[in-house]
């Protein structure tokens, strides 16, 4: 039973507003390190600590509150310049935030926090007595550590199958359709082990913010080195909660949606007006005209309805942003490196699903930004360059897509030294090394247990966090790329869609059957004519403008023989290389919502929608099947389904 029967109301309104007040207070101590002196900063934080107290004060939560007063007094003496901060009084202060995060957990929860360690309590009372607080502290854990190393929940395989497993193709139609399919499909194989489940979200509206912070008391205390089990599965207190189901919306875009729907409403009496007429023997031109432009208004209304629906699903990135700061800090501190994480960009709004999605890869690459992009103070004075490190993170946004950029102005990566590794650790051979390219070899630090480092830290070293980037870049129909140069430093480069909840298709045809390719992707559309196609290589090329571009069949691609011979191709352009998709026919653009799959998605698939004639359309993810082209299963599986469709129509 709850220790707030009653009060639920009260104590969500307070979780709310005072962890929103916590991450802010969280980024201006971040600032206050660079600018120790800024009494501005200073009343900010103060304040910030004594309306948190006020809150717990009301709802009679002793812990949270003798815990606020202390920390709201030793602002009140650095901000009337009676205390000096240093870096042993930022890591006590640091470590309080964390466990007051650990309290809102406990308060998520319906139970009342248990008091803060005392040794803490001890520091925190030593340095308002004016005593040496010393190095007994470290930093408080920065957000959601272990989520970039732990195998993260969006890559178990649960959540993403690993696409060897055979799909239950009888679920994925029943899941499209709606219908139960009329052949028999193949057995699923047994089921992969389950995750940990997820503990309690901490709150509706709090959720990501308060857990994905979290911080365990006992480690607040604990000095900077960690033993190596610090990468195990942390507590649940620490562990991300379940994704937030509320939304903050903007009340103008309310207002939009609610016009909209009123314009919509007087269109539909319109038309119901003209049927009535119709059903009446009314068909002259004045009255067929009338049905005309109503159908073209309705179909605008519709149309702005649907983008004004989807704005109020946009978040601004710098939500996600702001957790990362504090993260680079702490890190950087434990590391011994001096680091700033510079962030531009943060108004760039993004789908919220995807904000939540993020967090996971971005927490990475920014842990490996100063993990191993930058260098120690010491080297980076022996080469010359600057004592503090640069780590940029940036989002723009580039016509219907996010670029969020992660660079740093390290040391770079060397691929003679990712080949060699990757073959240590008998990732690749040899033989597979040296045929890779500079570009091609930066590539191997996505493998499942790639790993630069040949001890294990906290950090890093067990080969467990870039691979899950990646799967997860994918599943939100992304890609990531790797930009390096030696000495100068390394640019990770993602690109995002804006929305996963709508995606703009070209409708193909191969063999009769409807495909729909991403359209961004696809570069323009080209006959193919029989005298235009040459061998290079062994391969089937066309030249189109003094480029010469490889043609491959999606019924080959698929493991299909082809019934005729393509008569289109569909210039492809995916990361740096264009190729020509040859295809029977095609049908046009669309908007199509892809359907979820959930567990299941075959090799090359990306999901299924629906057409306008209630034919089913798989969406294809032509990266994942141009590196599966030679997956016999994976083509059976495909067939397979798709005959099911043919049976049941």
């Amino acid at each position: 039973m709850s220790d707030f029967a009653g009060m639920e109301d009260l104590l969500q309104d307070f979780l709310t507003e005072a962890s929103e007040l916590l991450s802010d207070v969280d980024n201006k101590l971040v600032e206050l390190e660079k600018r120790p002196e800024d009494k501005n900063l200073l009343n900010v934080i103060f304040r910030g600590f004594h309306t948190i107290k006020g809150g717990a004060g009301f709802l009679n939560v002793d812990a949270l509150v003798n815990l606020c007063h202390r920390t709201e007094n030793l602002f009140d003496k650095l901000r009337n310049s009676e205390l000096k901060l240093t870096p042993e009084l930022m890591d006590a202060i640091l470590a309080a935030t964390g466990v007051v995060r650990d309290m809102f957990g406990a308060l998520s929860q319906g139970r009342t926090p248990a008091p803060a360690d005392a040794t803490l309590l001890t520091l925190l009372d030593d340095a308002l007595e004016g005593r040496a607080v010393g190095g007994s502290a470290a930093p408080a854990p920065a957000p959601a550590p272990a989520a970039a190393h732990a195998p993260a929940p969006a890559a178990a395989p649960s959540a993403a199958p690993a696409h060897g497993n055979e799909p239950d193709w009888n679920a994925l139609y029943q899941a499209v359709t709606g219908k139960a399919p009329a052949v028999a499909s193949s057995p699923a194989p047994a089921a992969a082990p389950a995750p940990a489940p997820a503990p309690a979200p901490t709150s509706t509206a709090v959720a990501p913010l308060a857990a994905a912070q979290a911080a365990a008391p006992a480690a607040a205390l604990k000095p900077a080195p960690v033993a190596p089990t610090a990468n195990k599965p942390q507590p649940a207190a620490q562990q991300l909660a379940a994704q937030e189901t509320t939304i903050r919306i903007d009340t103008n875009r309310l207002d939009q949606v609610l016009n909209l729907s009123g314009e919509i409403g007087l269109t539909k009496n319109r038309l119901t007006t003209l049927r009535t007429d119709i059903l009446n023997g009314k068909t002259d031109g004045v009255t067929l005209k009338a049905l005309d432009e109503a159908i073209g208004q309705l179909d605008l209304l519709v149309s702005d309805l649907q983008n004004a629906v989807m704005k109020t699903r946009m978040q601004p990135i710098g939500r996600l942003f702001q957790k990362y700061p504090r993260l680079a800090r702490d890190l950087a501190r434990q590391l011994g490196k001096d680091v700033e994480l510079v962030i531009s960009g943060e108004e760039t709004e993004l789908d919220k699903t995807m904000l939540e999605d993020l967090n996971d890869p971005l927490v990475h690459l920014v842990r490996n930004a100063v993990d191993h992009g930058v260098e120690t103070i010491e080297d980076r004075i022996a080469a010359g360059k600057p004592a503090k490190s640069i780590v940029q993170l940036s989002a723009t946004q580039v016509g219907d897509h996010i670029l969020i950029e992660i660079i740093d102005d390290g040391k770079g990566m060397r691929p003679d030294f990712l080949r060699r590794k990757a073959v240590e650790k008998g990732l690749i051979d040899l033989e597979t090394a040296n045929s890779l390219d500079d570009k091609q070899a930066l590539q191997l630090v996505f493998l499942p247990g790639f790993s630069t480092k040949d001890q294990i830290s906290s950090v890093s070293g067990r080969g467990v966090g870039m691979d899950v980037v990646k799967t997860n870049i994918q599943k939100l129909n992304g890609r990531i790329d790797i930009h390096s140069v030696i000495g100068e430093g390394t640019r990770f480069a993602i690109s995002l869609p804006l929305t996963l909840a709508i995606l703009p298709v070209l409708v193909v045809k191969v063999c009769d059957q409807p495909f729909g390719v991403p359209l961004a992707m696809v570069r323009e559309i080209i006959p193919i004519r029989p005298e235009q196609v040459q061998e290079v290589s062994g391969r089937a090329t066309i030249v189109v403008r003094d480029e010469i571009l490889s043609v491959r069949s999606l019924a080959r691609l698929l493991g299909w023989a082809e019934t005729q011979t393509p008569q289109f191709g569909v210039l492809m352009q995916t990361g740096e290389h264009s190729f020509i998709l040859a295809i029977d026919s095609f049908i046009g653009r669309d908007d199509v919502v892809i359907k979820p799959l959930q567990n299941i998605r075959p090799r090359g698939v990306a999901g299924a929608t629906l057409s306008g004639d209630g034919s089913v359309v798989l969406v294809l993810d032509m990266e994942d099947l141009l590196e599966d082209n030679q997956s016999e299963q994976s083509a059976i599986k495909t067939t397979q389904f798709l005959e099911m469709l043919t049976n049941k129509a």
